[in-house]
């Protein structure tokens, strides 16, 4: 059962830019763990600065779910404010399904990549496909935060950014 209220507190704020920057790094620098993963097994060495980031990657993909799974227990217990603005039903279904697609790739994407890192394959291969979800979930992300601050004018966004 979600409560309703006004705002997100400051810890649901900072666990939403967290994960965000955690997510991005992911993004960026992923690819080394495939580098590292690829010379082991051709029995070749890596640069240490790709296996530091290799390194990285498993251990921030563990960080997002523990953020995450924190994330969704404050939100259990703090709510989450109901739709900014008068929206049209399939605006707020469509937020709706893209937060609940996001809350499952942040889950499952990393739970994937330790089953790649200590399995190998298919799970690899399934993680690699979860880059282009994210990218493209996060573009529409984006552009859904800028349409409701700069054209609807709503404050959803800023819901994102000052706590209420």
């Amino acid at each position: 059962m979600h409560k309703t209220i006004q705002g997100y507190s400051i810890y649901q704020i900072a666990l939403h830019w967290i994960i965000a920057l955690l997510v991005l790094f992911q993004v960026f620098y992923g690819e080394t763990m495939t580098i590292v993963v690829d010379a082991a097994g051709e029995g070749q060495t890596v640069s240490a600065s790709d296996q530091l980031l290799a390194s990285a990657h498993y251990w921030v993909g563990i960080a997002i779910i523990g953020f995450v799974l924190l994330r969704l227990i404050l939100r259990l217990f703090h709510g989450a404010p109901a739709p900014a603005g008068d929206n049209p039903r399939w605006m707020q279904l469509a937020a709706h399904a893209s937060h609940g697609l996001f809350y499952l790739l942040l889950l499952a994407t990393p739970i994937v990549g330790l089953l790649a890192f200590y399995l190998g394959d298919p799970w690899g291969d399934i993680h690699s496909l979860n880059k282009p979800a994210f990218i493209i979930l996060i573009g529409i992300h984006a552009v859904a935060a800028l349409y409701h601050q700069f054209w609807l004018r709503d404050g959803t966004l800023r819901r994102m950014i000052s706590p209420a």
